[in-house]
């Protein structure tokens, strides 16, 4: 599979490495833009099936250029962001406009740097290739702010109507494409939800405090970053800190989320497979609902799989709606989903199985 990449950077040395790292794989046709008006313009010319796009760039920067590429050309874009709260933002806003994915911009030695996420960027940029792309930037800006508006007023009704323990919990597993899909069933949860919800969304550090607080203002339900341990509470959303993988506990006979270092024994962090281990050794099956949504790779089947085996519950996002359909793809292989839903009837379906 041929697959036509436009770089996008103001640097020429960085528009260098990004051309490097993918120069080796033969499948690859390569095509540079110094700037999103430059950008804007090869999208039609050169008919690119990934773009790579930096954020900052004079004349136009990223977050302009993906509205014009988006409402002419959908393609699938890959945003290059600098690992801080300030880039996390703007990613959450080009993944609004209709971004697939991104990777943070490595700090130091540019050309050291770039070797030690080589893999992961061709990765992800062949996975790009592969995704089905939703050109609803406008569609998408709208809902937020409206959304934003709605659950300002409704959050104090979620936390007076949570109850003071967990009956069960929610453990949601998502990588690439994940953070648009999140938007389309998290604000659909109502205030007072019953189960608490943990996420473990594959993101770096500095990502997930944003985007946490980005959720929290499209939810009924608070949401939060789990940055240290932190009590289950019902009403809560629970975000699983970047650099860390998240696991369930007992503290003082009550249910705890907690960050810990990485597992050197799994590939994606926070680990989708290490909370659902964690939560079954501390909950019974029955309790638990596992949710698995786009992105690549296979984190979190084997331990979904075995949490419906014992008697839990099971959803995984379905074809039609994945941005990339591998995560979902593998649990409902290993017969592990007792449900294969697209996203926009995830939310409701969870109220069902939480209904009293």
């Amino acid at each position: 599979m041929t697959i036509k990449l436009l770089v996008v950077d103001d640097s020429a040395l960085m528009r260098r490495q990004l051309t490097q790292c993918f120069e080796q794989e033969p499948q690859f046709i390569i095509r540079q833009a110094r700037n999103g008006r430059e950008a804007v313009a090869m999208n039609q010319e050169f008919e690119p099936d990934v773009i790579t796009l930096d954020i900052n760039m004079p004349e136009m920067d990223g977050l302009t250029a993906l509205s014009h590429i988006m409402a002419s050309r959908p393609v699938a874009v890959v945003m290059v962001s600098s690992l801080t709260e300030k880039g996390a933002l703007a990613t959450f806003e080009a993944l609004a406009l209709g971004a697939v994915d991104y990777i943070a911009k490595p700090g130091g030695t540019i050309s050291l740097s770039m070797a030690s996420i080589q893999t992961e960027l061709v990765n992800r940029v062949k996975a790009a290739a592969r995704a089905r792309i939703k050109p609803l930037a406008q569609t998408a800006r709208g809902l937020t702010t409206r959304l934003q508006e709605e659950r300002a007023v409704m959050k104090n009704r979620a936390s007076q109507t949570a109850k003071d323990e967990a009956e069960g919990l929610v453990l949601i597993g998502v990588s690439t494409g994940g953070p648009g899909t999140l938007e389309r069933i998290l604000p659909r949860l109502p205030a007072g939800f019953p189960f608490p919800v943990i996420v473990a969304q594959h993101m770096p550090p500095f990502f997930t405090g944003p985007f946490a607080n980005r959720m929290n203002g499209l939810c009924e339900l608070s949401v939060t970053e789990v940055n240290r341990p932190m009590p289950v509470m019902p009403g809560t959303v629970y975000i699983a800190k970047g650099g860390t993988d998240t696991t369930v506990a007992l503290r003082d006979g009550k249910l705890t989320v907690l960050p810990r270092p990485e597992s050197s024994r799994h590939l994606w962090h926070p680990s989708v497979e290490v909370l659902g281990r964690s939560a079954l050794q501390q909950c019974e099956a029955r309790q638990l609902i596992g949710v698995m949504l786009t992105g690549m790779g296979h984190d979190g089947a084997e331990a979904f799989t075995e949490l419906k085996k014992q008697g839990g519950r099971t959803i995984a996002e379905s074809e039609e709606s994945a941005i990339v359909f591998g995560m979902p793809k593998e649990l409902i292989e290993r017969g592990g989903a007792s449900l294969v839903l697209p996203a926009e009837k995830i939310a409701n379906q969870l109220i069902s199985w939480t209904r009293p």
